[in-house]
């Protein structure tokens, strides 16, 4: 059985202050109703400290936002896979479309930090999604495919083994705009199959597929409810308690 995941990721928000309270915060709320699911927190850089000694104890696992493609070095600002597990880190997004799109990130770099973060014994959360145009065009399957290519094709069954997905049409994040139901069902289910053809039947069948994109409160239950979504990505909802609470399922 697949496991189900609720990750919320604070992207450039909240201190080391604010990000421990928050922490304590959710911790609290799971140990009150324990979930049906695996809780990750993935606050910045900076506050990771604050954030994995708040939950300490609890059910809830640390994530990072990023990792660099080396292990160690000189290389100013990086962080690597080593530091994040030093840190009590289980996850790191790779590929995050903000990261993509934004700092400009190409398919060469993103497939040496999943490996980097393979290497350090981290799960990666790799992303992959389209922009609109390309969903308008009908170019987001293509898409999608060429990212996981990209980034995932030569590692074997083991490795990916480790590997979550989690999609997210670029165009829903932080726009209040979510894919229906049937698109991201779709696009999950060709993600399923793409799996299947470069990793085998188990791999397909047991690799977690998430959603991300405007996920809120309302939206979450009819995207879990769908067999091929198996947990969601959150970022705005997940700043705050009560909404990231009311996400994750009991």
């Amino acid at each position: 059985m697949r496991r189900t995941i609720i990750a919320g990721n604070w992207k450039m928000n909240k201190d080391h202050i604010e990000g421990a309270a928050l922490a304590r915060e959710i911790a609290a709320g799971l140990a009150r109703t324990p979930p049906s699911c695996d809780v990750v927190l993935i606050p910045p850089f900076t506050s990771l400290p604050a954030v994995t000694e708040a939950i300490r104890g609890s059910i809830a696992k640390a994530g990072a936002q990023d990792i660099s493609a080396e292990d160690e070095g000189a290389f100013t600002g990086e962080i690597s896979g080593r530091m994040l597990r030093a840190l009590g880190c289980a996850y790191v997004l790779v590929g995050h479309s903000e990261r993509r799109h934004i700092v400009g990130e190409g398919a060469e770099l993103l497939a040496r930090k999943l490996r980097a973060a393979l290497r350090s014994g981290l799960a990666p959360v790799y992303c992959v999604g389209e922009l609109l145009g390309e969903r308008e065009s009908g170019a987001a399957g293509e898409v999608v495919s060429r990212q996981i290519r990209e980034g995932c094709e030569g590692l074997a069954p083991e490795e990916f083994s480790r590997v979550v997905v989690a999609y997210e049409p670029v165009w829903a994040i932080g726009t209040g705009r979510t894919a229906t139901p049937k698109d991201a069902s779709d696009m999950h289910g060709s993600i399923r199959r793409l799996i299947g053809t470069l990793f085998g039947a188990a791999a397909a069948a047991e690799t977690p597929l998430l959603y991300g994109g405007s996920v809120k409160p309302e939206s979450a239950p009819g995207l879990l409810a769908d067999p091929e979504i198996d947990g969601l990505l959150v970022g705005g909802a997940s700043l705050a308690s009560d909404s990231f609470l009311a996400i994750v399922p009991r």
